[in-house]
């Protein structure tokens, strides 16, 4: 249950949840529709949906909207997304439903959806995902995870709501709270139930001795590594630090199928990125800092980049396409930084670039590195 102030006002890290959620909902929604398009009636289903499982009250205290509002007015506002999104909002607190289902007539057009919104009040579990898919069938759905806590959730229940084609998930998770109460004997079942008792075993396990760094990356990644098991093959993570210091509050985490969703949120993500060494963003943000640039001796991860691309693609010919989608899960590398790393690595004389940089046009007062050109790297 959420503090009686948490909806006094939207705090910044909360505007900029937001601000990820909204884009990629629509980036995601556009390629949904735009797949629907391309396949006959009786092969896919003809709707998506958006699903919220923690859907807040609509409004904040200072009339601010938040996520279900701004999903509704942007599908309102777009004639085929009228036609083809469901969308169902959740949330075990009865106040914030009713509050949430005002403000949801409230909205100019409401009307005009075909498939008017579905609000539950039910505590977020199996139980009300199995309605949920019920009433969403096999559409590909975008879910948002956005807790108070942790009690109900799971792995498991994440891999679920991923199941259906084209289903996405973006997961926002208390780090404190999990970090704080993984030992923690009283919530010891809730811990074991979100992880998975032999996971969450081998992780107290392992965090016995290290430090507070070490033990952060070691959760992040085990959290990420069990989505990847469970069907999550593309996993983002994006960390938010205290504005009153350098330690970490929350992590929001995409969980995806497929590999253009996840190119599509790491830039949206690194966009959010409150630093950058050499063009790389930190996938981090911390209020207390506005966006810097940062050109440290001992760390040039563009000059890595490309030492890493000339080991690791010696000797093979492959476009830049290919080279990104090839090498950067997993790593906080962006497209831009691989076209970087490239244009530095073809004025170096070291990769043989076809077309070369001569025939290539000039965008902003840099030659161009599109999609389809083909590198080839020297051998070893």
């Amino acid at each position: 249950m959420a503090n009686n102030s948490f909806f006094d006002k939207p705090k910044e890290q909360s505007l900029v949840k937001i601000e990820i959620v909204a884009k990629y909902f629509w980036a995601w929604a556009k390629i949904m529709m735009g797949q629907i398009k391309k396949v006959p009636l009786s092969k896919i289903p003809q709707n998506i949906a958006y699903v919220d499982l923690f859907s807040g009250p609509g409004y904040y205290k200072d009339g601010s909207k938040s996520t279900p509002l701004l999903i509704l007015e942007r599908a309102i506002a777009e004639p085929e997304m009228r036609e083809q999104l469901v969308t169902i909002f959740n949330d075990i607190d009865s106040k914030h439903t009713h509050s949430l289902t005002q403000a949801i007539a409230s909205l100019p057009d409401i009307h005009t959806l075909k498939h008017q919104p579905i609000i539950l009040n039910k505590e977020a579990g199996e139980e009300v995902i199995h309605e949920i898919k019920n009433n969403i069938k096999s559409a590909p759905a975008l879910f948002f995870i956005d807790p108070f806590g942790y009690k109900g959730l799971s792995i498991n229940l994440i891999a679920s709501v991923i199941s259906n084609w084209g289903s996405d998930c973006i997961f926002f998770f208390n780090y404190n709270r999990i970090n704080m109460d993984l030992n923690n004997p009283v919530v010891k079942k809730d811990m074991n139930c979100f992880f998975g008792k032999e996971r969450a075993d081998a992780l107290r396990e392992r965090l016995k001795s290290m430090q507070p760094e070490e033990r952060e990356s070691t959760l992040v990644d085990t959290i990420s590594q069990a989505l990847k098991d469970v069907g999550g093959s593309h996993v983002q993570d994006f960390c938010f630090k205290k504005s009153s210091a350098s330690r970490t509050s929350h992590y929001l985490i995409f969980i995806s199928k497929n590999k253009r969703g996840h190119s599509i949120m790491k830039d949206i993500m690194a966009k959010k990125s409150s630093i950058f060494t050499q063009g790389v963003p930190s996938f981090e943000y911390n209020q207390s800092q506005a966006p810097i640039q940062l050109s440290l001796f001992d760390f040039q991860p563009i000059d890595d980049l490309e030492n890493m691309l000339l080991d690791e693609f010696a000797g093979q010919t492959l476009t830049m396409e290919e080279i990104y989608n090839q090498h950067h899960v997993g790593k906080r590398y962006i497209s831009k930084n691989y076209k970087e790393a490239l244009r530095k690595l073809e004025q170096q004389g070291k990769i043989i670039v076809h077309p070369p940089a001569s025939e290539r046009r000039k965008y902003k007062g840099e030659i161009t590195f599109g999609e389809e050109v083909r590198v080839t790297f020297p051998p070893k």
